[in-house]
């Protein structure tokens, strides 16, 4: 949440919306090809190194765990260092190919994230070592230090530039990106400490025979490595339909359609920029629903001639429970695009047109994903891996007829389009095993097309005040408060039909909240 509460006050002081959308733009065309170098830096190793100090640690193999955490950091630095001249590197061909109207602007935010970049993959691989030591509050607490002192940082940047120095307003987006690498800096020293600690506290280990070679080590940083590709694949997946949108968008406007810079940055930022900070949301609560299904179902393999009815079962739980929340929180969305896009940028009407297809596009991402996960705690990883590339060439396939003809909503289609294929795909690969109650999931779809219907006529209804807002205050007012109605009005609905026992065990009622 806090990636996003940030961008009210931050836009604020930016000033005028033309200046609101350049920065988005900057900031935008920079943390896409970095969130893709990050997942490339650390290729998985993080998660695959907790799964190995886990698998140690439970084997009596202190030290086993301990050579492989501290041979996995070096590899982790030297990632992040390759990585960060590469971004360097290629920052003057990212910056040209993005849909913004200045170049040497979006180049000198790139390289703002370099030293970022640099650090963060070694820091990753403590945070492994931590989580396969089972101690989850560093992993956790160190993500929340990094994420508050990056917005302190930005919030408090901006405002030095701008109120203080009275500088242009770019320079304060540079600082904004550079942010990055003082929340990594401090949540680096969070876990050095904590490493420090660990190790004072930590008892002798018992001198057990273990097989610390090189031989033996290589055999095992290989095996991390072919653990972790398919993850980093899948992973990069949402990432990389961004980057297309990024580097394709400014190529088809300018070169075929010839239009301006200017639009074009604008056309990107409301249909892009803008609103993949509020459907990161969405997205954000599928791979929670997903990940907590990955270690139930992977535990359940072991047996799996025993299991095959118990891990069915967990499948259709798990879709269940990401419909059941999801398609509430896409349909909400939807119909109170103006005023949630108002909030947090300006009132712009095509701006929340552009958010409601962009929160129908993040449901096909994180159901997915979702489907991608699931694979993946089946032992599918090669099959997702080619399930994802599938998706992501018929993608590519589409980016320039769909955007040719609809511009930024050709541009959403295309992705929508190749991740419903991909998921059709992955849940025939999985029925190929499993079986898959679908029948059970028509409960919960029939009861949000009901909700759907409900709100399109509230919405039709109060269409003239929902578009009159122009106050910040007036539409979190308004949006909190029919907020709050249509959950009511769901949770009424969920009882009603049944779907609430079938999804949850009981109705959908205070008494949950003290179980």
């Amino acid at each position: 949440m806090l990636g996003i509460v940030y961008l009210i006050p931050w836009l604020a002081m930016l000033g005028s919306p033309s200046h609101q959308t350049t920065a988005q733009a900057i900031f935008n065309s920079a943390y896409t090809p970095y969130a893709l170098f990050i997942s490339l830096g650390t290729a998985g190793f993080p998660s695959a190194i907790a799964r190995r100090v886990a698998y140690y640690n439970g084997q009596g193999k202190p030290n086993s765990a301990k050579r492989v955490t501290q041979t996995g950091f070096v590899i982790m630095l030297l990632s992040g260092i390759i990585c960060g001249i590469l971004l360097y590197a290629f920052a003057p061909l990212l910056a040209s190919s993005s849909p913004v109207k200045s170049t040497s602007d979006a180049t000198l935010a790139i390289r703002a994230l370099v030293p970022a970049i640099v650090i963060l993959p070694s820091m990753s691989a403590l945070r492994g070592w931590f989580q396969g030591n089972g101690d989850l509050k560093p992993y956790g607490l160190s993500q929340l230090w990094e994420q508050l002192v990056r917005v302190i940082v930005i919030l408090a940047g901006t405002y030095f530039i701008i109120e203080v120095l009275h500088k242009n307003y770019i320079q304060a987006v540079y600082i904004s990106v550079a942010a990055a690498f003082f929340g990594a800096v401090f949540s680096y020293g969070y876990l050095l400490v904590r490493l420090i600690r660990h190790h004072r506290g930590e008892p002798a280990a018992p001198a057990l025979a273990e097989d610390t070679s090189v031989s033996q080590l290589s055999k095992t940083l290989l095996m991390i490595s072919y653990e972790s590709i398919p993850f980093v694949i899948v992973g990069s997946g949402i990432t990389l339909c961004q980057l297309v949108d990024q580097l394709f968008f400014k190529q088809i406007l300018i070169g075929s359609l010839h239009m301006s810079a200017g639009y074009t940055q604008y056309l990107y930022t409301i249909f892009s920029a803008n609103p993949n900070k509020i459907t990161t949301v969405v997205i954000s609560l599928a791979m929670a629903v997903s990940e907590s299904s990955l270690p139930l179902i992977s535990g359940k393999l072991s047996s799996v001639k025993t299991s095959y009815k118990s891990i069915e079962k967990l499948i259709t739980d798990n879709l269940k429970l990401l419909l059941v929340t999801l398609l509430p929180m896409v349909i909400m969305i939807s119909a109170l695009s103006y005023p949630i896009y108002g909030i947090f940028f300006n009132f712009d009407k095509l701006g929340a047109h552009y958010l409601v297809y962009n929160v129908v596009q993040s449901f096909a991402l994180g159901l997915g994903i979702d489907v991608l996960t699931l694979m993946q705690a089946l032992r599918m990883s090669k099959l997702a891996t080619v399930t994802l590339l599938v998706g992501l060439g018929i993608k590519l396939i589409l980016q320039w007829p769909l955007v040719f003809a609809l511009q930024g909503l050709g541009a959403i289609l295309a992705t929508t389009i190749a991740f419903c294929v991909l998921i059709l795909m992955g849940l025939h690969h999985i029925r190929r095993y499993y079986r898959i109650h679908l029948r059970e999931l028509w409960a919960i779809i029939r009861l949000n097309l009901i909700f759907a219907v409900i709100l399109v006529v509230v919405t039709l209804l109060l269409n003239h005040v929902l578009t009159a807002v122009v106050s910040k205050m007036l539409a979190l007012l308004l949006a909190g408060v029919l907020g709050l109605i249509y959950v009511a009005v769901y949770v009424v609905l969920t009882n009603a039909t049944g779907v609430a026992e079938k999804v949850f065990g009981q109705r959908i009622g205070l008494n949950m909240l003290h179980r």
